[in-house]
C-alpha cells in the first residue's frame, strides 16, 4: 500500500511532488550535454583544446558573476576548508574534464566518445558505494547494467560486441581520463554543496578552471588563433559555455544535493542517447531500430534505478 500510494501520488500529480522538478533539470541537462558532443568536435576543428576549453569557461564565469549581481548579493565568502573543496572542483571538474574531454573528441567519433563517458554512472555509484558507504541494491545494479546495454546497442547499430573489437588507443584514454575526473568532481561536490550553494560553487570552481587554463592556452596559441574562430565553432563554444556549462552545471549540482551523488550520475547515461537524437533530428541522420530499442533500455534503465531509491528505500 505504501508503494502504491506513493506511485498513485506522483502519477496523477507530478507537479506536486517536490522532486519532479528535480528530476526534470536533469533530463534536460542531459539533451544540453548531448550537444556538447557535437559542439566540442566542431570547435576543436578551430582552435586548440586548451583554447576553446578557457573561452568556454571565462564566457561562463563572466556570466555566473553577471548572475550573482543580478541577485543583489555578493559572492559568500568560503572557509579555507571550502577553498580546498572548490579549488578540487576546478582542478577536476573544469581543468582535466575538459583537457580529457576535447582531446578524446578530436581524436575519436563523437559517438565513440560518448560510450566511455557513459562509464561515468557506474564509477560514481560503484566509488560512492566504497567511500560514503551508498547502497547498491540489486534493482539499482540492473538499472545501472541496462542503462549501459541501451547506450551500446544504440552506439554500435545493434552490435555491441563489434566495440570491443577495435582496441584501446590514445583518444580512449583521454575518455577514460573524462571519467576519472568527473567521478572525483561528482564525489568533492557532494561534500562540497553540504556547506556551499549551487551557484557559489559552480561560480567558483569556473574562476579557478579558468584561471588554470589561461596560461596554458596562451602558451598554445590562444591570441594568434583567435581571429581564425569560424562563426560554426564561435557558436558552438558559447553554447558549450553558457548551456553545457552554466545551465547544466547548476542544474547537476541540485541534483547531488537533493538526490545524491549516485542518483544524479545515473542520468548521464542518457547523455549518449541524446547526442544520436540530436545528430537525427539536427542533421537528418536516419532513426533505426537499434536507436529506438536502445533508447527504450536507456530510459528503462534510469527509471529502475531510481525507482528502486524513492519506493523501497526506508
Amino acid at each position: 500500500m505504501k508503494i502504491l500510494s506513493k506511485f498513485t501520488l506522483i502519477h496523477h500529480n507530478p507537479l506536486r511532488n517536490p522532486l519532479s522538478l528535480v528530476y526534470l533539470k536533469l533530463i534536460l541537462t542531459t539533451l544540453i550535454w548531448g550537444g556538447t558532443f557535437i559542439a566540442g568536435r566542431i570547435a576543436v576543428q578551430d582552435m586548440g583544446v586548451f583554447s576553446i576549453a578557457f573561452l568556454r569557461f571565462i564566457v561562463a564565469t563572466l556570466l555566473l558573476f553577471g548572475i550573482n549581481a543580478h541577485q543583489g548579493q555578493p559572492i559568500p565568502k568560503l572557509t579555507p576548508k571550502e577553498w580546498l573543496g572548490i579549488v578540487f572542483l576546478g582542478l577536476t571538474g573544469i581543468l582535466a574534464y575538459n583537457a580529457f574531454f576535447l582531446g578524446g573528441l578530436k581524436l575519436l567519433p563523437a559517438s565513440r566518445a560518448s560510450l566511455i563517458v557513459a562509464l561515468n554512472p557506474i564509477a560514481i555509484a560503484l566509488s560512492s558505494a566504497v567511500i560514503f558507504r551508498e547502497s547498491l541494491s540489486k534493482l539499482k545494479l540492473f538499472g545501472i547494467l541496462t542503462s549501459l546495454i541501451g547506450v551500446s546497442i544504440i552506439l554500435s547499430k545493434g552490435n555491441p560486441i563489434d566495440l570491443m573489437k577495435t582496441g584501446i588507443g590514445t583518444g580512449d584514454l583521454l575518455l577514460f581520463g573524462c571519467v576519472a575526473s568527473w567521478v572525483s568532481y561528482t564525489l568533492m561536490g557532494k561534500q562540497v554543496l553540504k556547506t556551499v550553494s549551487n551557484l557559489t560553487a559552480t561560480t567558483y570552481s569556473c574562476l579557478i578552471g579558468s584561471l588554470t587554463l589561461f596560461p596554458i592556452a596562451l602558451q598554445e596559441g590562444l591570441l594568434s588563433d583567435l581571429p581564425k574562430l569560424s562563426l560554426n565553432a564561435g557558436f558552438s563554444t558559447m553554447y558549450m559555455g553558457v548551456l553545457g556549462t552554466v545551465v547544466a552545471f547548476l542544474w547537476y549540482s541540485e541534483g547531488i544535493r537533493k538526490l545524491g551523488a549516485s542518483r544524479t550520475a545515473i542520468f548521464t547515461n542518457l547523455v549518449p542517447m541524446s547526442a544520436v537524437l540530436i545528430g537525427v533530428l539536427g542533421f537528418g541522420e536516419p532513426f533505426t531500430l537499434s536507436i529506438a530499442l536502445g533508447g527504450a533500455l536507456v530510459i528503462g534503465g534510469v527509471f529502475c534505478t531510481n525507482l528502486s531509491i524513492e519506493f523501497f528505500k526506508d
